[in-house]
């Protein structure tokens, strides 16, 4: 249908013969004409305006190139179909139906499929969106997590139906046999990356312990495809969920030479999924050589050790003097002593009974009764002279007690008792806090005098796991060479004293120590009888 308009003619009035149309006819009969003359056309351009999804879920922008314009909009049920969404200045091809929009006179294109224009556009937003995630720091090496040695429990996320899975498993059981746990996933597609950034996640959600286990590490594998099949990959939701996994993670998609976003955000990169599981777990085998070479290894060395600890003790035990040769000085020492005693005890009670001898006419009855006869005598001499003094005192006191008492009549010691008694009070309130303040001074000197002697004593000292050595005299033992082989020691910690016998003496360097000096004999009272040794 075609609608051709006429100008008025010049001079003429009235009605034309053209029928009268509303806007709404004509706008329709414009939509129809559009529809009908493109039908669907493919529109290279570039877009622009884009700011995501309308609340009601469709999505409105504009593709242009350097002469024009053109608006779109792409329905919400073809949006959450689109395997690549658009992006703001993102070169497009898109694939649609033009219309027109009568409420606003506009004519746009409904788009049904979008695709980038070319694969250099999509390594371009490729390369865009790396430089990004690499300025956030995602990609930092020291943000990388060594992988465990010998994990028990191995966590895979990949398609369950796929030849990569089944490799992979050939591979466990060929290295070293560890519990696997799959976490389906679809590995192309427009839900691919939601659902791998998903299973990340929902690993690194395992409680430890619980119903199924959590994962020592993770593999995230898919076989080779082209950028298009790897693109769920490259999607920020899941570099920043391989990036934030607490568990060490391994990227094994593609082939060697295929290279995605999560390859730099992993803690390791395998070429292939094969490979990816090698690195996972050691080779069962190889650990069995290196563990026997290990097992001989120690077994030479434990060997080494005690020949090396029995040749020691022998020439150790070829330097010590024989039994006999350590007995025989004190042997000798012990039978001198005894010829010394007999003679000793000889000598003492000879020496007693000479002296009780002499003493003896000293202590005759005569001498006795005369020397108590004459402190008699004395005595009473001395009671006479006192009981005249007595009566001479009490005479004088007396007098000055009967003058003193006839000077102080009941009013005025009334009075001189009351002044006293306010003096009293006055020097008791003093007295009490002088006392208090004094108490308190005392008080804090005690206390620090107590610090003091809790820091300076030796207490303190075996607290720390010190102890005191004394001899059997009671003294502080400060060296090894004041011991000898024998000595009777007492050995005193913090909660008591336990008694011990010295069996041998070295000094600080090993050697033997030498022979002790010879002890002062103990000091004597006067009085006390010395020793004869």
């Amino acid at each position: 249908m075609r609608f051709v308009a006429e100008p008025a003619r010049a001079g003429k009035t009235g009605a034309s013969n053209n029928p009268e149309l509303t806007v709404s006819e004509l706008s329709n009969a414009i939509k129809r004409a559009l529809e009908d003359g493109f039908g669907f056309v493919r529109l290279r351009g570039e877009i622009s305006g884009y700011r995501g999804p309308h609340a009601s879920g469709h999505c409105y922008f504009a593709i242009k190139d350097d002469k024009a314009k053109i608006e779109a909009v792409i329905w919400r049920g073809v949006f959450s179909k689109l395997r690549f969404k658009p992006e703001e200045g993102l070169e497009v091809i898109a694939t649609g139906k033009v219309t027109s929009y009568p409420g606003s006179s506009k004519y746009q294109i409904v788009v049904e499929a979008l695709e980038p224009a070319g694969i250099g556009a999509l390594m371009a937003q490729l390369e865009e969106r790396r430089r990004k995630l690499a300025a956030e720091g995602l990609f930092a090496e020291e943000r990388k997590r060594p992988r465990p040695f010998l994990p028990r429990v191995v966590g895979i996320v990949t398609s369950p139906t796929g030849a990569v899975i089944r490799d992979m498993l050939h591979g466990f059981a060929e290295r070293f046999p560890v519990h696997v746990v799959v976490w389906p996933v679809r590995v192309q597609g427009e839900t691919s990356g939601r659902e791998v950034a998903a299973a990340i996640r929902g690993f690194n959600a395992l409680p430890v312990g619980g119903r199924i286990p959590r994962p020592d590490v993770l593999i995230v594998a898919r076989g080779g495809g082209s950028l298009e099949d790897l693109w769920g990959f490259n999607e920020e939701i899941v570099v920043r969920a391989a990036a934030e996994s607490a568990i060490p993670l391994i990227s094994a998609v593609g082939h060697e030479t295929d290279w995605t976003l999560i390859d730099h955000a992993a803690d390791a990169r395998a070429p292939t999924p094969t490979k990816a599981a090698e690195w996972a777990v050691p080779k069962y085998s190889e650990l069995i050589e290196t563990t026997a070479d290990l097992e001989l290894r120690l077994r030479k060395c434990v060997r080494r050790t005690v020949e090396s600890a029995r040749e020691r003790l022998k020439a150790y035990a070829r330097s010590l003097p024989r039994l006999e040769n350590l007995l025989a000085l004190p042997r000798q020492r012990f039978d001198e002593a005894e010829r010394r005693l007999a003679r000793a005890l000889s000598a003492n009670t000879h020496a007693h009974g000479k002296r009780l001898a002499q003493i003896a006419p000293r202590l005759q009855v005569r001498l006795v009764a005369q020397r108590i006869d004459r402190d008699r005598q004395r005595l009473d001499r001395v009671q006479r002279a006192g009981l005249t003094a007595l009566a001479r005192s009490t005479s004088t006191r007396r007098t000055r007690f009967e003058r003193t008492a006839a000077r102080h009549t009941p009013h005025a010691l009334v009075q001189r008792a009351e002044r006293q008694r306010e003096r009293i009070d006055n020097l008791s309130a003093r007295l009490r806090q002088s006392l208090a303040s004094r108490i308190v001074l005392d008080r804090r000197a005690l206390d620090a005098q107590a610090q003091m002697l809790a820091s300076l004593s030796y207490q303190s000292v075996l607290r720390r796991g010190f102890a005191l050595v004394r001899d059997q005299d009671g003294r502080a033992v400060r060296s090894v060479t004041n011991l000898a082989h024998g000595d009777r020691i007492a050995v005193e910690l913090v909660d008591g004293r336990a008694a011990a016998s010295v069996t041998s003496v070295e000094t600080a360097s090993g050697d033997p120590a030498d022979s002790p000096k010879p002890r002062p004999a103990p000091r004597t009272k006067p009085g006390d009888q010395g020793s004869l040794f």
